[in-house]
């Protein structure tokens, strides 16, 4: 009877800040996403398992964005379903959310929702279902492009994380974990409103920790999205998954003033086990 209730009040979860975060017009967003891609400066090195990605104005964080993205490009063809992971910014609950959608739209089209994956973390009680948390969230919304450009066939596992331990939300990632099918997308900016020497001092410490697998070690006043961010270096220790830093900047490098900058950083998972590396 629940699960026929969810179907009854499946939506789209529409655009909440196209043209304030990101272009709000089709062929400049294609445009904007293509030009992050191809200036990425993330080496190739293979394809990854998982990303940190932030989630600013892409005037601010879209570069340090574009280089996550492009270590994904290499599995675009094998892809068919994204577990993106962000933090709640305006709505606070306990645990990990989902959403009743049957797919979010951004102004590239609608990307649809994994329903049978998200009914199966409900009825697993793994995950809760909060429409309002989702609505006017940016920091699944501003990846919805880049998604749409690298994996147009692919289904979405949106999901944000609330007030609880990352211990739990790692278990939530392992079930979705997947094969080659599935990649892991992480949203987080790093520091915020820190001057740009202590950001960048901050942001190198946090990269640091990012690159050493230390789950737990990332506290809030570094990242907004320490949450799910521990939860994946939880799994890439247990997984023995290299994690590699593949751009590090903050919005005193791609705009704005450097009195008050925020950080953001790309981080990708997977190239290669630990244990095989030189």
């Amino acid at each position: 009877m629940q699960a026929c209730s969810r179907v009854q009040v499946m939506h789209t979860r529409n655009p909440a800040v196209a043209g304030m975060f990101y272009p709000g017009d089709a062929r400049r967003l294609t445009a904007t996403v293509d030009a992050f891609l191809a200036d990425a400066r993330s080496p190739q090195r293979g394809a990854a398992k998982a990303i940190i990605a932030p989630h600013a104005g892409y005037r601010y964080s879209g570069p340090i964005a574009g280089s996550a993205y492009h270590a994904l490009l290499p599995r675009a063809e094998s892809v068919g379903r994204v577990v993106l992971i962000g933090p709640s910014h305006h709505v606070s609950f306990p645990g990990v959310a989902v959403s009743r959608a049957a797919g979010f739209a951004s102004p590239l089209g609608v990307l649809p929702v994994d329903r049978d994956t998200v009914e199966e973390l409900l009825k697993d009680n793994l995950v809760q279902e909060n429409d309002l948390a989702h609505a006017e969230e940016h920091s699944l919304e501003v990846h919805l492009p880049f998604l749409q450009r690298i994996f147009p066939r692919a289904a979405l596992v949106p999901l944000l994380t609330g007030d609880g331990d990352f211990r739990s939300v790692a278990a939530v990632l392992d079930r979705v974990w997947g094969d080659r099918e599935t990649v892991v997308v992480v949203s987080s900016d790093l520091s915020h409103y820190l001057d740009y020497r202590s950001a960048c001092r901050i942001d190198r410490e946090t990269a640091d920790a990012i690159t050493a697998r230390s789950a737990g070690a990332v506290g809030f006043h570094q990242a907004c999205g320490a949450t799910p961010i521990n939860a994946l270096l939880q799994i890439a220790g247990a997984r023995n998954l290299s994690m590699a830093t593949l751009d590090l900047r903050n919005s005193g490098d791609t705009a704005g003033s450097r009195d008050q900058v925020v950080g953001y950083g790309a981080f990708a998972c997977g190239f290669q086990s630990v244990s095989d590396k030189a």
